[in-house]
C-alpha cells in the first residue's frame, strides 16, 4: 500500500516538531521551522535518475530563492531506498550533483534514514536515532545558515553532537519510539 503525501508530511512534520525540535537536536531547527521557511518535498520517483531530477530542480530552488523565503530544504522519498546501505552509497552521488551545481561550499546535505546507521555501531545503538527520520530524506542546508547555528550554540558542532547522543541515550529506545509514535 502505497503512502499518501498527506501521511509522508504528518509523519515528517511530528518528527520535526518532537524530535528535532521537541529534543533540540538541531539548534536552528525552531527559528526557521516557526517562520515557514522549512520547504518540505516529497518524491515520487519511479527511480533513482528521477530522484537526481527532483534534487537539481530543489538545489536551483534553494541557489536562486532568498534564504528569508525558504532556508533550508527536506527531500523526501518515502519508498525509493528502503535499504539504508544502499542510501548510504548514493550520497556519494549526492555530493557530486552538488558539486556539478557549483554549490560547494554553499549548500550541505544531511542524510536522514528509518534505519540509519553509524559506523561502528550496533544498528540498535540508541545514537544512531540522531539521524533517524520517518523516511530517506536528504537536509539541503544553507552553509551560512549552519555556520550561524553552530556559531549562536557556542561554536563547537562536536558539543552539539555530543549533546544529543546523551539526550537520546537518557531518552533510550522505547522512549525514542513513544516519542514519534503520538500524535
Amino acid at each position: 500500500m502505497e503512502l499518501s503525501d498527506d501521511t509522508v508530511l504528518t509523519d515528517t512534520r511530528r518528527w520535526i516538531e518532537k524530535a528535532v525540535i521537541g529534543l533540540n537536536l538541531c539548534p536552528f531547527a525552531r527559528s526557521v521551522y516557526v517562520k515557514n521557511q522549512v520547504r518540505i518535498v516529497i518524491s515520487r520517483a519511479r527511480h533513482v535518475d528521477a530522484f537526481l531530477d527532483d534534487l537539481d530542480r530543489e538545489l536551483e530552488f534553494l541557489r536562486d530563492t532568498p534564504a528569508e523565503a525558504v532556508d533550508t530544504t527536506l527531500l523526501v522519498h518515502p519508498t525509493l531506498f528502503p535499504d539504508f546501505f544502499v542510501f548510504n552509497d548514493f550520497l556519494d552521488v549526492v555530493d557530486d550533483v552538488v558539486a556539478e551545481h557549483e554549490l560547494e561550499g554553499v549548500i550541505q546535505v544531511a542524510s536522514f534514514h528509518p534505519d540509519f546507521q553509524f559506523e561502528g555501531t550496533e544498528a540498535d545503538d540508541i545514537s544512531n536515532a540522531t539521524n533517524r527520520a520517518p523516511y530517506p530524506t536528504l537536509h539541503l542546508l544553507r552553509e551560512d545558515s549552519v555556520s550561524r547555528a553552530v556559531d549562536s550554540d557556542g561554536g563547537d558542532a562536536e558539543a552539539i553532537v555530543e549533546r544529543n547522543i546523551a539526550t537520546l541515550r537518557q531518552l533510550g529506545s522505547e522512549g525514542w519510539k513513544a516519542l514519534l509514535s503520538k500524535p
